[in-house]
């Protein structure tokens, strides 16, 4: 099996991991970025109130989620990018918790999917002082990104990936989660406990 997976990132309109405002996706197929997309997304009411800290984080506001296809609207397009693919994010439980706490909010059901945490794998293969997405992403020869830019925080997760990947010689997700030491999880109804708040 070849090196394939998609990388996720979304950003949030609030603490709650139900406000997603923004995501990112990046397609990774044999080893190398095939595709690339994002959109912002009306976070669910109730959770749809921005706070300035988040704003002040990304940049994305209320006024700029006028318009924007509701969560509900846009699952479908996240959907069909993915396809059967794993996900991969840089604090994958959130990310994943995202998914789980808005498609509860809009009674959506749960895709199932399967995920790894880039940011443990980075802890596995790189020796850094900080594990934050902007240094790892820099140890996998991607320095220059709009970090907490969907897109651009998925395109980053995704060369770490594919970086660890070629250190630890693995052909596949499943083979590098083996080599790293982590697991490949999988999103399920009663898995995911709320995290706090991170800034990955």
């Amino acid at each position: 099996m070849p090196l394939e997976f998609t990388a996720i990132d979304f950003e949030t309109a609030n603490s709650s991991t139900a406000s997603a405002c923004a995501v990112g996706l990046v397609r990774v197929r044999d080893g190398e970025i095939v595709a690339q997309t994002g959109w912002l997304i009306q976070p669910p009411v109730p959770h749809d109130r921005f706070f300035e800290l988040n704003t002040r984080i990304h940049g994305i506001t209320a006024e700029d989620v006028i318009g924007a296809p509701t969560w509900s609207a846009q699952l479908p397009d996240i959907a069909a990018f993915v396809g059967q693919d794993v996900l991969v994010a840089h604090n994958a439980g959130f990310d994943m918790a995202v998914i789980k706490r808005a498609c509860e909010a809009t009674a959506d059901l749960t895709p199932p999917y399967r995920y790894a945490c880039s940011l443990q794998v980075a802890r596995r293969v790189y020796q850094l002082e900080s594990y934050r997405l902007p240094f790892v992403a820099a140890e996998a020869g991607f320095a220059e990104f709009a970090h907490h830019n969907a897109t651009a925080d998925a395109l980053a997760c995704a060369h770490v990936m594919i970086d660890a990947a070629r250190r630890l010689g693995a052909e596949d997700i499943d083979a590098l989660a083996l080599a790293a030491g982590v697991r490949v999880s999988q999103v399920a109804v009663a898995d995911l406990p709320e995290p706090t708040f991170a800034v990955a």
